[in-house]
């Protein structure tokens, strides 16, 4: 599908785009996401009927743009958290050439790595909703839908939502940024994995971490961890501590909230051994899922 093609043909006619190669339909959810009684109450909402003034982008990209809906696609959106913080390889995935002023048509396209070739997705912006909530990804901000828009893009890609459902963190990395993917195993880790993870940030590396655990419940532990979910690893540092040194790492939760309860954590003690300059640099103490 051509994009500039479609979208000319649907201004001259004065009409929306309807793609019918991903209709506003059941079988672009998949078949076994839902019970059937839910799935027969999906409806399909474009951004210009839930907002009188919808944006694709508001104040640039931010991984906090983000919330988890219904489907377990936290591989997906942990490593769309990761590629905010990098914006050279954000355009490629994220064309600039649209949104919902000037030359709007019902039509958006993004772009994936697809067996060594850049992908052009083309869409058309009705989204699922179920009793009047997204049934999945949800903009912080109310009237900014990027999220949910490339969300539908990795969706159609991949077949349906279902096929969101559950997945891994290395293969959303690649199909969004063509890139080659290195993983450790915590269990047991190279010696110097501190080291490798402040040289990755600081190359600008896309990064991220998840725990196992089942897919089919997501158990939040007394420490504040989700069980079989994925997090963006969004810094590395090396930092003054009492009279010596001390390597944390940043991390952020998807869900957009749910945090690390444990040493560093927002309001944990350890904090009040940092130089005041320091901590004011690292620290955010808000309930938006990223923690050290």
């Amino acid at each position: 599908q051509d994009f500039n093609h479609l979208r000319t043909l649907c201004l001259s006619q004065g009409v929306l785009f309807q793609d019918a190669t991903f209709p506003a339909h059941a079988s672009s959810i998949g078949p076994n996401l839902l019970p059937e009684d839910k799935l027969r109450r999906i409806q399909w909402k474009r951004p210009t009927e839930l907002q009188r003034n919808p944006y694709l982008i508001m104040d640039g990209v931010s991984r906090f743009d983000i919330m988890q809906g219904e489907i377990g696609d936290c591989w997906l959106l942990a490593a769309i958290g990761s590629l905010t913080l990098q914006k050279q390889f954000l355009e490629n995935v994220l064309p600039k050439d649209q949104g919902f002023q000037d030359g709007y048509a019902g039509i958006f396209h993004f772009r994936f790595w697809q067996y060594g070739d850049w992908v052009d997705v083309v869409i058309d912006d009705r989204l699922p909703f179920l009793n009047g909530r997204y049934l999945s990804v949800q903009p912080r901000t109310s009237n900014e839908f990027w999220p949910s828009l490339l969300e539908k893009a990795y969706a159609k890609l991949r077949g349906s939502y279902q096929n969101l459902h559950g997945g891994y963190l290395s293969d959303a990395l690649v199909d969004l940024t063509g890139g080659v993917q290195m993983g450790f195993s915590l269990k047991n880790p190279p010696p110097d994995l501190e080291e490798i993870l402040k040289a990755a940030d600081k190359s600008q590396c896309l990064m991220g971490c998840s725990t196992s655990g089942s897919l089919k419940r997501n158990i939040e532990v007394r420490n504040g961890i989700v069980q079989g979910h994925a997090y963006t690893v969004t810094g590395a540092v090396k930092i003054h501590y009492k009279n010596g040194w001390k390597h944390i790492i940043r991390i952020w939760n998807p869900w957009g909230h749910g945090e690390w309860k444990g040493p560093w954590c927002d309001d944990s003690p350890q904090w009040d051994h940092v130089e005041p300059k320091c901590r004011e640099a690292l620290l955010r103490n808000k309930d938006d899922g990223e923690f050290w």
